[in-house]
């Protein structure tokens, strides 16, 4: 008889770990490259009206992140098929998006380049949820947050390249 794939196994916490690990280090390096822009280079952009207080970033990443984790946690779960496959590699493609886009945004001081950065991130984040989707509906629902929040990124960064 088959186990049901998201049923905790005697594998899950460690792989729940290894993707808290893995999508942890993405925030830790990006926040690393993030924090000593703030408030010399990016305060001196200017910004569009309906950008938040910079205090929002960490907490919206931080939830944004966790979620991430579970996605990955969810997929990884799932039973091995070439569609968790592809919905695992489009996921690590976005997360590798993700993770350079702080370091060409803020750690070059490049928002033309963070621009095509986002976009691309934008995406492979379509094709990731939509292919989670198809594996696991919870997964996939998981990573709506953060779709919903990377286009509101890309349009914040679309507003800073047009605005400076």
């Amino acid at each position: 008889m088959p186990s049901d794939p998201q049923r905790p196994s005697g594998r899950a916490l460690p792989r729940l770990a290894a993707c808290l690990a893995l999508v942890g280090s993405v925030a830790v390096v990006g926040g690393a490259v993030t924090a000593p822009a703030i408030p010399g280079w990016y305060a001196g952009l200017v910004k569009p009206a309906w950008t938040p207080p910079n205090g929002v970033f960490p907490v919206a990443w931080t939830l944004l992140y966790i979620l991430m984790a579970l996605t990955l946690w969810r997929l990884w779960n799932a039973p091995p098929t070439p569609a968790r496959r592809t919905a695992i590699g489009l996921f690590l493609l976005q997360l590798a998006l993700n993770a350079m886009w702080s370091p060409v945004f803020f750690g070059l001081h490049a928002p033309v380049a963070g621009f095509a950065v986002i976009l691309a991130l934008l995406v492979a984040l379509i094709l990731a949820l939509r292919a989670a989707f198809a594996v696991d509906r919870p997964a996939g629902a998981l990573l709506l947050p953060y779709l919903f929040w990377v286009c509101y990124a890309s349009s914040l960064n679309g507003a800073i390249v047009a605005l400076n």
